[in-house]
């Protein structure tokens, strides 16, 4: 396949090259590649989202995708990628976000390891447990979890206040809120319906946002692994209202 096919290859799994679009340095924009890649583990497709900025080489695990042809794993991972917030938008006035304050928020957001993730899975590790990061609970559901608890059936997401709609912290921009609002709302029904999918599954989940204080972090997750581990009807645990 040559460089031009490749090209239109994943131009076509995306939705255009203008859905491509990931942030580059100094607030450019530049087009990303999904790379798909067998697991040496477990055999599976994964995938990956690469890019270059300034000379650098750029690289995102996304997950596992596991459809039947390779068009269709590349568009599950350009899904996945706009999930995490990889992605940019373009719009008409030049520009993937309606302020400075808007763009240093979707910047500063990661897709996954960030640092409220990171203290917590320490702060679990250290406890003893041990756990899955950034796994699927359910393999038929293309629903993936910060941390993963496989045995006890404990699902534990670590919500960025931006994406996921927090109204304490992340308010929706006051322009161009006629892109954001339906963006974010979107992505809270697709939280509830996570929810609802593991709990038909039997499984518990635990909901914190990235500002909920540590400790509190922790303790939710300890409750839903107790309740896990009483056989308790399954159910969502959520460190404070939506």
């Amino acid at each position: 396949m040559t460089r031009t096919d490749r090209t239109r290859e994943q131009d076509r799994a995306a939705g255009g090259r203008t859905k491509r679009l990931v942030s580059g340095e100094a607030g450019t924009k530049v087009p990303a590649t999904v790379v798909l890649t067998a697991s040496r583990r477990t055999g599976r497709v994964v995938a990956r989202l690469e890019w270059t900025t300034a000379g650098r080489r750029c690289r995102r695990p996304l997950g596992e995708v596991d459809h039947r042809t390779r068009s269709a794993n590349l568009r599950a991972a350009w899904r996945l990628a706009d999930e995490a917030g990889l992605l940019v938008e373009e719009d008409a006035g030049g520009s993937w976000a309606s302020s400075k304050g808007t763009r240093t928020s979707m910047r500063s957001n990661r897709g996954r390891d960030t640092k409220p993730e990171l203290r917590l899975r320490s702060l679990l590790h250290r406890e003893g447990r041990r756990f899955r990061v950034n796994a699927r609970p359910v393999a038929t559901l293309r629903r993936t979890a910060d941390v993963v608890f496989t045995k006890a059936k404990v699902a534990v997401f670590v919500d960025g206040c931006f994406w996921h709609g927090c109204t304490t912290h992340r308010n929706i921009p006051a322009t161009n809120r006629d892109f954001w609002a339906p963006k974010i709302e979107g992505n809270k029904s697709r939280d509830r319906e996570t929810d609802r999918l593991l709990v038909e599954h039997g499984w518990f989940v635990v909901r914190v946002w990235e500002h909920t204080p540590i400790d509190d972090a922790v303790a939710l997750v300890r409750l839903g692994l107790a309740e896990a581990e009483a056989h308790r009807a399954p159910r969502v645990f959520r460190a404070d209202a939506r």
